[in-house]
């Protein structure tokens, strides 16, 4: 193979190596980049020639990098992560002030954390674009290593390599039990998990973390797990559901200190449990070795001060 890969490559040919790679698809990789699909089986041609080496194996189900595709592939994308971030950084310095950057977190590390450092940060930098997404932390993870996140607040899901990342620890969500205002149990002393098995739940699917520790301490209490249950990702629809009905719903506890609040006060208590539910605890994560923008840094900054505030 020719060693002057970088005389020889183009960023257009990067960019196919890398979506061709993630996508496992040459249709997908060229609808990625604008391309029609003969046309990037000829930039793949082009390129193949090139380098005197194949990067993708061709097969029924789509197309295998081969051992040399799959290092060009991760070198592609690093070098193209750091090239959008380069041309991010430029257009802040040139600016003056402001810039772009991305979070993601878990929606109790939104709620009680990264959208209070959000606040401070537009008070310093009024110009500076911000965006937050909340998912899970699978999707979270999944699109910080993709480059889409600059830093997430998440837990690590299962088959990641912690060694891919930088790991701070954050916090150890708690989980509270939310009901409308004039539910039957809204108003009792003291309630135990046995007394919940028989009330309508609204509630996030099997294997999300929430859902695993609501039902392990059903478990560890003997009782019965609920059966009426309307499983929903959405937050809005929780509480939709909450206000209409007699629903039991698990929050991380960032949540309801939100919605019951002076700046919200939602018609809504929280169950007082007698056996405290916690959920396993996320990380502030990074990808190792990757640069942070000086916006991202300083809401980096931002939130693991507002993590240490909530730790005290």
């Amino acid at each position: 193979m020719d060693i002057g890969i970088a005389k020889n490559l183009k960023i257009n040919q990067l960019r196919l190596i890398s979506a061709i790679a993630e996508h496992g698809q040459l249709g997908l990789a060229a609808d990625e980049l604008t391309l029609t699909q003969p046309a990037a089986s000829r930039m793949l041609s082009e390129i193949e020639n090139t380098l005197g080496a194949k990067l993708f194996e061709r097969h029924a189900k789509g197309m295998v990098p081969t051992l040399i595709g799959r290092a060009l592939a991760q070198r592609s994308h690093n070098l193209l992560v750091e090239l959008r971030d380069l041309s991010r950084d430029v257009e802040e310095l040139k600016g003056g002030e402001g810039g772009i950057t991305t979070v993601g977190a878990v929606t109790g590390a939104a709620v009680g954390f990264v959208i209070p450092a959000i606040r401070q940060l537009k008070a310093i930098s009024p110009k500076a674009e911000i965006h937050i997404n909340v998912e899970s932390s699978e999707v979270l993870v999944h699109d910080l290593a993709a480059g889409k996140n600059d830093f997430v607040l998440a837990r690590l899901p299962r088959g990641v390599d912690p060694s891919d990342f930088e790991i701070h620890p954050a916090r150890t969500e708690v989980v509270n039990l939310v009901v409308r205002e004039d539910h039957p149990l809204a108003y009792v002393d003291q309630v135990t998990i046995s007394d919940l098995s028989g009330y309508e739940w609204v509630m996030q699917s099997h294997r999300a973390p929430i859902r695993e520790a609501v039902e392990s301490a059903f478990l560890s209490a003997g009782a019965a797990l609920p059966t009426n249950i309307t499983n929903t990702t959405s937050l809005l629809a929780m509480i939709a559901i909450l206000v209409s009905s007699s629903a039991i719903a698990p929050l991380a506890s960032e949540v309801p200190d939100l919605l019951l609040g002076d700046k919200v006060g939602a018609r809504l208590r929280v169950l007082p449990l007698k056996t405290r539910i916690v959920m396993s605890p996320y990380y502030l994560l990074l990808v190792k070795g990757r640069q942070l923008s000086p916006v991202a840094n300083r809401l980096k900054a931002l939130v693991t001060m507002e993590l240490s505030k909530g730790n005290r």
